[in-house]
Order: structure tokens, then sequence, then C-alpha cells
């Protein structure tokens, strides 16, 4: 079975990244400079993450948070308009079948974020559990992480408007004519955004933010020593079905109303 690429990846090969199978897709485990660097480099200054394998789901439509609500120990309803919440998709026994983030784009309209390993099988799980609401899978959006104590610097050139944001919150910018969503968060622990940006805009955004001396680019490898070092969990090692969010240590993730 031939693996899918994302939209960077003749720029990741450009670039010199050794290329690894990843949830189905081709993706860059490192680059010359090695993994150590890397993720010095995003505790320093900024990295640059590809994570267009990640799904991108919009879901809308009446009673939508509390559908959501149904299928995660979170509280939808209460979330405000462009702020994001952690969430976690749970099985009848409390175990965990997935994390995600989901951000709400209007009343009853949401954004959701969920891993690449588990994509498939994620947007089944909402497509069973849909009472009249619309499911909109974004297969034309890429997905770019600008991580570091830098990020913001580079945000306030980039997008003035995004720099202002604070942790969990988003909004729509454009960015070189492209329209993009950009929030502030990411899985380093580090300040930091994430972009949504059409495919077609994708590779011409990332060189345009590696432009910025700040900024190099980052792989897979660097993006699991950084999560695992800043104690963000993973799914498929710290979280599964057989562990409920109590046993993997994010009690702080589930909603008191």
């Amino acid at each position: 079975m031939s693996l899918l690429t994302t939209p960077l990846d003749a720029l990741h090969r450009e670039l010199g990244a050794k290329m690894v199978p990843f949830a189905g897709y081709d993706m860059p485990v490192q680059y010359p400079t090695g993994i150590i660097k890397e993720h010095l480099q995003t505790r320093r200054e900024a990295g640059l993450f590809d994570v267009s394998h990640m799904g991108q789901v919009i879901i809308e439509g009446a009673a939508t948070a509390a559908m959501l609500e149904s299928l995660v120990p979170v509280d939808i309803e209460g979330l405000g308009e462009n702020r994001q919440t952690y969430a976690l998709f749970t099985n009848e026994q409390g175990g965990v079948l997935d994390d995600l983030i989901i951000t709400r784009w209007g009343p009853e309209r949401f954004f959701l974020v969920v891993n690449a390993a588990c994509k498939a099988q994620d947007i089944q799980h909402l497509r069973d559990n849909l009472s009249g609401q619309a499911l909109t899978v974004l297969e034309e959006q890429a997905l770019l992480a600008l991580q570091g104590p830098a990020a913001r610097e580079v945000m306030k050139d980039l997008c003035p408007a995004a720099a202002e944001l604070v942790f969990m919150q988003g909004c729509p910018a454009v960015i070189d004519g492209a329209d993009v969503y950009i929030t502030c968060s990411g899985y380093t622990g580090e300040d930091g955004f994430e972009i949504s940006v059409p495919n077609s805009a994708a590779e011409g955004l990332a060189r345009r933010i590696l432009g910025y001396e700040q900024v190099a680019p980052i792989g897979l490898g660097a993006r699991d020593s950084l999560r695992l070092e800043a104690g963000l969990c993973l799914y498929g090692h710290d979280l599964s079905t057989e562990i409920d969010p109590v046993q993997a240590g994010l009690l702080w993730s589930i909603s008191k109303s």
C-alpha cells in the first residue's frame, strides 16, 4: 500500500529530511541537523512542524454542542466562540478512544483536530453519533505548527492580530492572500501557534516562515521528545481503550459541569 503525502512533501525532501512511514503518511522524522538539535532549537527559538497528517473536521447544525458533549467528558456548551478545549473520546467503560482539540467557530459550528493514527476511526465515531448535523472533513487543508519562545515574535510580523491570541484561543486571518485559521496551541509545551491553511498555499507559507532566522524545520522525532519532556500524553502510548482519563493523569480534562 502506497503512503500518503502532505502538501509539504517536496519541501521536506528539498531540505534533506529523513522520511519514514507514520500513520499511513510519508513524514519527516528529522532533518540533517538531527533530533537533539531540533529539540533544542524549539526550546530556545522556534521550530516549524508539518502536522498536515492530522484530521481536520467541521461539525455544524442544531444541537451540535449537545452531541459532542455526549462523546467527550467536557463542557462544550460553555465554550466561548474562537475558544478551544482539549477533549477525549471515551468508550462505555471510560477507556480513551483518542484525544482531540475542539474549537467553537459559531453557535453550533465546531472545528475538530484529531490524531492521524486514529483519524478514520474518529471520523466514523462522529458519523455514527450524528443526529442531523453536517460533518465535513477538510481534506484540502494543511496544518502547520510554529512552536517555541520566538514563535510570537515571528507571528507579530506574519499576522499581527494572531500574535495577540492567548493560549487555546483562535482567529480567522488572511496571510499572503490565503484564508487561514490560527490557534494559540501546540504539542511541545512551548508558546506557539497552529495554522490551518489551504493545501495550495501551504508550501508558500512554510517557506515564508522558514525564512525567519529564528525558525528551523523540525521533524517527528523531536516532536515526540518535546512532548515527552513536557509530560504530554500520546495516544497508543499513554492513552488507550484500556486506560481511562484518571489513570492517565488527565483528571483536569474532565469538566465539573
